[in-house]
């Protein structure tokens, strides 16, 4: 039986239908991709009563509005913004009820990049190989909305609503974000120094990143006094220098371009690569990145 539907009214800069992925198709070239916050999408999906690997809307910076073609439940978490239900300020973190034609506004987040949006039954798009994720690299499953595109909801779950008023969370913020990380496969074709320098730099987060990966910058280190110019930049020098043949990557890798700057792949990662792998971001830690902005820093710590 259906759960009703969701007519998107405007997308914003991106919007994407996302689940938990599509795991163990590394062999024939597909990564897991799926929601780059996964805790947000699950903490979406367990306020409402779905369980936590329905299909969601993953909204890119706000400035997001759809109208509900039928009465239904939803939550709103992530990144923190305001929410508009018909002109009507409402929470998120927390199962609000919407009546048929009311329209959901999300307007651009405080701090942090995406916002997850859950509706009771969850988005029942076409799947493709076992998940409703768009992929952005390989161009896999749904579409990024458009306006006027109509998102079916699946049926009602056999769960209540859980009876939550609101959930605590700290959201992201603009100080100093710590990640745990664990040393790379290939952390021996650097030298002693480009390690040290690796998990003692706060890297920058660059404007160089979608869904693939995160670049980050080496911050200028400053001149202790006036005058004097500002140190050149920490790279993160080689030791090993040969051409390295493709390797398996997996999201949370990594990887050292030529230049000797990081990049850390996310969930539409491709499933091979050819830049020497430094660290791997520990699992726990690999939602943070959903949420970092562009100028954003992070500081690397062993795990």
């Amino acid at each position: 039986m259906s759960g009703g539907a969701v007519r998107v009214v405007e997308p914003g800069p991106l919007a994407l239908v996302e689940d938990l992925g599509r795991p163990g198709h590394a062999a024939v070239g597909v990564s897991r991709s799926g929601a780059l916050d996964r805790g947000a999408l699950g903490l979406a999906n367990r306020l409402v009563g779905n369980v936590e690997s329905a299909a969601c809307v993953e909204i890119l910076l706000g400035g997001f509005a759809a109208r509900f073609e039928a009465p239904a439940w939803f939550a709103v978490t992530g990144a923190p913004s305001r929410l508009f239900l018909d002109g009507r300020p409402v929470d998120a973190h927390t199962a609000v009820h919407a009546a048929a034609g009311a329209l959901l506004r999300i307007a651009q987040p405080a701090a942090g990049m995406r916002t997850y949006l859950a509706v009771r039954g969850g988005i029942e798009v076409e799947a493709v190989l076992g998940s409703r994720s768009r992929d952005t690299l390989s161009g896999l499953g749904p579409a990024p909305l458009w306006e006027g595109d109509l998102l079916p909801i699946g049926a009602e779950p056999a769960t209540p609503v859980p009876a939550v008023d609101f959930v605590p969370l700290v959201g992201p913020g603009e100080a100093l974000v710590e990640v745990r990380a664990h040393r790379g496969p290939r952390a021996d074709w650097f030298t002693s120094a480009a390690l040290h320098a690796f998990f003692t730099t706060e890297w920058r987060v660059s404007a160089d990143g979608d869904r693939v990966g995160v670049r980050l910058d080496p911050p200028r280190v400053p001149a202790h006094a006036a005058g004097v110019e500002p140190a050149p930049p920490v790279l993160l020098e080689r030791a090993v220098t040969r051409e390295l043949p493709s390797e398996p990557m997996v999201a949370g890798a990594v990887q050292v371009s030529p230049d000797g700057r990081p990049t850390v792949l996310l969930a539409d990662h491709p499933v091979t690569g050819g830049y020497p792998v430094i660290a791997v971001i520990a699992d726990r830690s690999l939602d943070t990145f959903a949420q970092l902005r562009p100028g954003n820093t992070v500081l690397f710590r062993h795990a």
